[in-house]
């Protein structure tokens, strides 16, 4: 019982941590780097991908990240997004050992596209003002 306790208060702590994270650095300018052209990396499997994505994301699972690294360009930004945020910090890790100095974590890619929808969305209507 106490381990199931001990547990539990590791899990809530560690999701807490992430939500702070989350609130304090994700959601910070990632629209404005997708309008200057950068790449959104969708990092969880093919199958999960294709349930679902943001436009224009390209997918490198975080399984395949070490093969494929190769393929993308160290010059370009990109911005990792997984279901939760987890993987996506993880691919972020990764690249910037691998010499990438452009990558932010975008979190979850539902969040990021409810978040470039709302952008696109309001910069429609100032357009029309």
């Amino acid at each position: 019982m106490k381990s199931i306790i001990i547990f539990c208060g590791i899990m809530l702590t560690v999701y807490i941590a992430y939500r702070i994270y989350k609130y304090q650095t994700l959601d910070n300018g990632l629209d404005q780097l997708v309008r200057d052209g950068a790449v959104i990396l969708d990092v969880r499997t093919e199958k999960e991908f294709k349930m679902g994505h943001i436009s224009e994301s390209k997918n490198f699972s975080l399984g395949t990240i070490r093969e494929r690294y190769t393929e993308l360009d160290p010059a370009k930004t990109y911005i990792t997004v997984c279901s939760h945020g987890l993987r996506s910090v993880k691919v972020e890790t990764i690249l910037k050992e691998k010499g990438f100095k452009k990558v932010y974590n975008g979190g979850a890619w539902s969040d990021l596209k409810k978040k470039l929808d709302l952008k696109s969305s309001e910069n429609q209507i100032n357009t029309n003002n």
